[in-house]
């Protein structure tokens, strides 16, 4: 299993002044290092959660079809599903048919339909097979919700507050992460 971007999100679950705000920064002087802290910040919720927050589209690739009839997107929501492509052992492309299968967005997972399998082809050894999706809960900070907005809240104060991994002085700590 190997997932990549194939398109990346246009905005950051949380705005600039969000996150001013949160930390109680009235000027301008460190807008380029929060505006990096978001994205690190954003990074960090979502590896923790396993979740996209901004709609973003995914490649999927398997090298084999799974067992059964299930087979599970990583970072949900899942809002559609653009494509099941795959490669048989000649090289050549095939798109499943919408039809064979259906998007059960609230699991984040495709599920074969009725009477139907995966195709029987034989698929060439590896990188076989590629589902596209699109991942996240909205377009904008909106559509985040408000447990993951505070989540990335704490990481930004943290790392805004704590710019190194250690306090120096009578005796040397690490800091915890909140």
């Amino acid at each position: 299993r190997f997932l990549s971007v194939a398109a990346a999100a246009t905005a950051e679950p949380l705005t600039l002044d969000e996150a001013k705000l949160h930390l109680k920064v009235d000027g301008n002087d460190d807008d380029t290092l929060i505006i990096g802290l978001i994205a690190a910040a954003r990074e960090i919720a979502e590896n923790v959660s396993w979740r996209t927050y901004i709609t973003r589209s995914y490649n999927l690739t398997l090298d084999y079809w799974p067992a059964g009839g299930t087979l599970w997107l990583p970072r949900p929501p899942v809002q559609s599903v653009t494509s099941v492509t795959y490669i048989d052992s000649s090289d050549v492309t095939s798109t499943m048919s919408t039809s064979d299968y259906y998007l059960d967005t609230a699991a984040g997972r495709v599920v074969l339909a009725y009477n139907s399998t995966w195709p029987t082809v034989t698929l060439r050894p590896r990188a076989a097979i590629t589902v596209r999706y699109v991942a996240g809960y909205g377009d904008t900070p909106g559509d985040v919700p408000g447990m993951a907005k505070a989540a990335m809240k704490l990481i930004i104060g943290h790392l805004y507050e704590n710019r190194e991994a250690v306090v120096v002085g009578s005796i040397v700590n690490k800091l915890p992460l909140a």
